[in-house]
């Protein structure tokens, strides 16, 4: 396995085919959450979190699942896992942050309906990867979530000092930029040969 191979993976899960921009999955934190940079950030480092640690148990799950023959299982099974992890989550965040825990309020426990940390756990174990792949794709699909809530954030909090017609406040000026952004995100489509 070459390191081209790692990187390709990588670039393919972040950017070419993004889960929120590509795939539209996750959507209800990325229009929810990117009001502020900051809670995006964090936001997406909790979702990176639950998308790695789901992927590393969904490949142990698939074997196992497969060696005993009862793939039916796969699909409650990755369920199980990722609630449990967004629970671990949400106790060390308002553990260890009440006003973090305070700012992302509902969409922390909405992580364990995120379908994009479902759709990574799925796709990976369709596509064969081994661990170290599993991995690597689950970490570039967090990155690539992150990547899309801070830029979302980032652009919202512009367009509150911008002037803007009534009709195109709020959520359809929300909606608007979401979908410039899903559009120039369709350029990077080229790099994946």
């Amino acid at each position: 396995m070459s390191d081209s191979s790692l990187w390709s993976i990588f670039i393919n899960a972040s950017l070419i085919n993004n889960f929120v921009l590509a795939y539209f999955l996750g959507i209800c934190p990325f229009l929810g959450v990117s009001g502020k940079i900051e809670t995006a950030t964090k936001m997406g480092a909790a979702v990176t979190f639950v998308m790695v640690i789901s992927a590393m148990c969904a490949y142990g799950i698939n074997a196992v699942l497969t060696a005993i023959n009862a793939p039916f299982l796969q699909l409650i099974s990755f369920i199980v896992v990722i609630a449990s992890t967004v629970q671990l989550v949400e106790m060390f965040i308002k553990k260890a942050s009440p006003a973090l825990f305070k700012a992302l309020g509902i969409f922390l426990p909405l992580i364990t309906t995120n379908c994009a940390v479902l759709a990574v756990a799925l796709f990976q174990t369709s596509k064969g990867f081994g661990l170290l792949k599993s991995f690597v794709y689950a970490l570039g699909a967090g990155a690539g979530f992150t990547l899309a809530l801070v830029l979302m954030a980032g652009l919202r909090e512009q367009l509150e000092f911008s002037e803007t017609i009534g009709i195109v406040k709020g959520t359809a000026l929300v909606l608007l930029v979401g979908g410039i952004l899903s559009l120039s995100f369709m350029g990077f489509a080229g790099l994946g040969g």
